[in-house]
């Protein structure tokens, strides 16, 4: 079974700048209750996310006791088990068996983890799901906190065990996430351990925990292969949140590769091996019907039946999108829009909402309000209008703020900075990893002050104080200059509690920067924005000059 996408951003998790849960007027926000909960409880500061006291008992979904489709609105004890489900898997829920935005969202979040269509709505097949990958457990703790011990090792059970289990699945590794400490979550602890350079123990200790923490830039599996995001044929030397999809799926129909998002060799022959075990030409291209077979069964063959999302530009598709179409036309605009900042049930059905969405987005681009998708909204969409100005490649370490500072504004998700990842080679979503390095690398290669791309602010701060490319640590920070934060203090960068930026002002030992990855400070979704930083609050920070 392949694993769940749940993000744990470590970028501003401790950071009292952070700025979550707010939306603005006017266009609808996609704020990402699930991401952000998770991430919460992943800091300690969601814990033990039990059942409230007005709670009414929990009933199984599968009852007859329970309706057929639970949705928003409804209240009651099927509500209490399903919130207790997805807090299972880390959503960090407060269980009153009222199912509100916050439970719609986790319940979202979710179907898009674990291939289901996203609709919002708990019918049999997320049901079905929901106990399959793990079923209750206790609530997730952090690791790190004092109610953990020191060393966790097979025979716990608990809620450290639950957060334990979803960590490596976050990894890429196929436990069940039931709290229980057993031989399966043991071969996946050594395992994860081999892979980070740790003693292959199975003790879940101090080193351990801080690698199952370091989740900056991990490759996301939350990408649907048959999507636009994926090339229409993944082969070897590829790598991605794409690759780390399809490795979680080989792994869901019973082969066993790591999901580290290279296809190698090890994945080649598992491609292989399952394209002969479905009847399919075995040549190690994972085609359309290799991906079809990959997602046959999976969630009741794709949950509620959103169709397939096809590329809005494509024959396949009407020059305009209108009100009334049910297609996977459909699906790939509702699935943009989403990546716009709205928030659509992704069904590939053109209702209300769609539309009124799409009238939103149209009058935020400065387009013709019509509710209709035709090419003008389409290339807004995938972001393939003209970009902003910027210099091209050799405009040198002096055009580093100017080119930072024509992306404020940006938003996460948005076809402009999902292009941040070209930097680094990365096509995933924004929405679905830790991008405030990337975007760094992106702004570097578009001035060519340096050499240097990584999608790790450990990497840079790591060549900064060896003095490679171009790069070093001044104490005497400049506009323009590179910032990196260590939000757990101590400056040692490994903890996965950090983060980057670039430097706009300086007065004394305040100073403002450009960053990626970060809060709106008016609220909303995420993206580049100015932030206010100051060198005595509590982090550490290291400045980098690019000379």
């Amino acid at each position: 079974m392949g694993r769940l996408a749940f993000l744990v951003r470590a970028e501003e998790a401790n950071s009292p700048h952070r700025d979550t849960h707010r939306s603005g007027p006017g266009w609808r926000i996609r704020i990402g209750t699930f991401a952000a909960t998770a991430a919460m409880v992943s800091a300690g500061i969601v814990l033990g996310a039990g059942t409230a006291a007005a709670a009414p008992p929990a009933i199984k979904l599968t009852s007859t006791s329970c309706p057929n489709e639970i949705v928003q609105g409804q209240e009651g004890g099927c509500v209490t088990e399903l919130q207790n489900l997805l807090n299972a898997h880390g959503a960090g829920l407060v269980v009153d068996g009222q199912f509100g935005p916050s439970t719609l969202y986790a319940v979202r979040e979710y179907q898009a983890a674990t291939a289901i269509a996203v609709d919002g709505r708990v019918g049999p097949a997320t049901k079905s799901k929901l106990y399959a990958t793990g079923g209750s457990a206790p609530a997730p703790i952090n690791l790190q906190s004092s109610s953990c011990p020191a060393n966790i090792v097979q025979g716990d059970k608990g809620g450290c065990v639950t957060e334990l289990q979803r960590l490596l699945r976050h990894h890429g590794y196929a436990v069940d996430v039931d709290g229980d400490f057993g031989a399966g979550t043991a071969s996946a602890v050594r395992s994860f351990q081999s892979s980070y350079g740790l003693t292959a123990d199975g003790q879940v200790g101090t080193n351990t925990k801080r690698a199952l923490y370091d989740t900056d830039e991990s490759p996301s599996t939350g990408l649907d292969l048959r999507s636009t995001s994926c090339p229409e044929n993944i082969v070897e030397g590829q790598s991605g949140g794409c690759v780390a999809t399809l490795q979680s799926l080989l792994n869901g129909k019973g082969q066993s590769v790591g999901v580290d998002g290279s296809f190698g060799p090890l994945t080649l022959t598992a491609v292989k091996a399952f394209q002969s075990a479905s009847g399919l030409t075995a040549d190690g291209e994972v085609g359309p019907n290799t991906k079809a077979a990959l997602y046959a069964n999976i969630g009741g063959g794709g949950g509620n039946g959103a169709p397939a999302p096809i590329n809005l530009n494509s024959a396949s598709c009407p020059n305009e999108i209108v009100k009334g179409q049910r297609s996977g036309c459909v699906t790939e605009l509702q699935s943009l829009l989403n990546h716009h900042g709205a928030d659509l049930a992704v069904d590939g059905d053109f209702g209300a909402l769609t539309d009124s969405a799409v009238r939103d987005f149209q009058a935020e681009k400065g387009l013709s309000v019509d509710g209709h998708a035709g090419p003008n909204t389409k290339a807004a969409l995938y972001g393939a209008v003209t970009p902003p100005s910027s210099p091209p490649p050799g405009g040198g370490y002096g055009k580093i703020l100017d080119v930072a500072q024509a992306e404020v504004g940006t938003v996460e998700g948005s076809a402009r900075a999902n292009s941040y990842g070209s930097a680094v080679g990365l096509s995933l979503s924004t929405s679905n990893y830790a991008w405030c390095a990337t975007f760094v690398s992106w702004v570097a290669k578009q001035t060519g002050a340096s050499s240097y791309r990584n999608s790790y602010v450990s990497g840079w701060v790591k060549q900064a104080r060896a003095g490679n490319y171009h790069l070093s640590v001044t104490t005497s920070p400049q506009p323009g200059d590179i910032v990196a934060f260590d939000w757990d203090g101590g400056s040692d960068f490994t903890g996965g509690n950090e983060h980057i930026g670039i430097v706009r002002t300086v007065s004394g030992s305040s100073f403002t920067t450009v960053e990626g990855n970060t809060g709106n400070p008016n609220g909303g979704s995420d993206g580049v924005y100015v932030k206010s930083r100051a060198t005595n609050s509590g982090y550490d920070v290291v400045f980098i000059r690019v000379r």
